[in-house]
């Protein structure tokens, strides 16, 4: 018990300063890493509370599509990033406001006393007990059974999302030229004019097969 609170403690405080560091470093690429740190840190935080599955979907895909996205989007790309940090500037006094609502609501509901959760004491459903089912089988039950409709819907929403994103990022350059695969497929052979290599010193006439 006591190493798992060590333990604890030791990945909350990384987290946090993680998070502190993204804000606060100038450097893009830095900011990006220490995010990167940071879900690391806090994935362990979920292991630590048995929930493995989510400690599990945090590291693929925040750290191994979204930082790694974000990571080569800020080395690829070239930002103005001063122009980025005077429009934070502007809306830091609003950010600063939601901020203190935010820690005056926390403040309200720690100092309240915990929350009664009521549990019913009757259960329809006959459960296997806790030992036998893991997390990730218990959220995988529950997915594709009770909210099975929800979970393809969501998934619908993303692939439309996806679509329009490929849509409004798509440009045609009218200064381009490219090839009518239909027409010359559709030409005639004989017409068609064929450049010979001629070699220095030769004699050689233009034609058409």
């Amino acid at each position: 018990m006591i190493i798992e609170t060590i333990v604890f403690y030791v990945l909350a405080v990384v987290t946090v300063a993680s998070g502190v560091m993204v804000i606060a470093s100038r450097n893009p690429v830095q900011s990006v890493l220490f995010l990167i740190l940071a879900f690391f840190n806090s994935a362990g935080l979920f292991v630590l509370m048995g929930a493995e599955f989510l400690a599990m979907i945090l590291v693929i895909v925040y750290v191994g599509a979204v930082a790694v996205l974000f990571l080569f989007v800020v080395m690829m790309l070239d930002i103005n990033f001063s122009e980025l940090r005077a429009g934070f500037l502007q809306y830091l006094p609003l950010g600063a406001i939601v901020g203190v609502i935010l820690l005056a609501e926390l403040i309200l509901v720690f100092a309240t006393g915990s929350i009664d959760i009521h549990v019913p004491e009757v259960v329809t459903v006959a459960m296997p007990p806790a030992a036998e089912v893991s997390n990730t089988k218990a959220l995988g039950n529950i997915l594709y059974t009770r909210y099975a409709y929800l979970f393809q819907g969501a998934g619908f929403i993303l692939l439309v999302a996806m679509v329009g994103a490929i849509v409004l990022t798509h440009r045609r350059r009218v200064e381009v030229r490219r090839q009518k695969i239909a027409e010359q497929v559709a030409r005639d052979p004989k017409a068609a004019v064929v450049l010979k290599d001629i070699k220095s010193g030769e004699e050689g006439t233009w034609k058409s097969d």
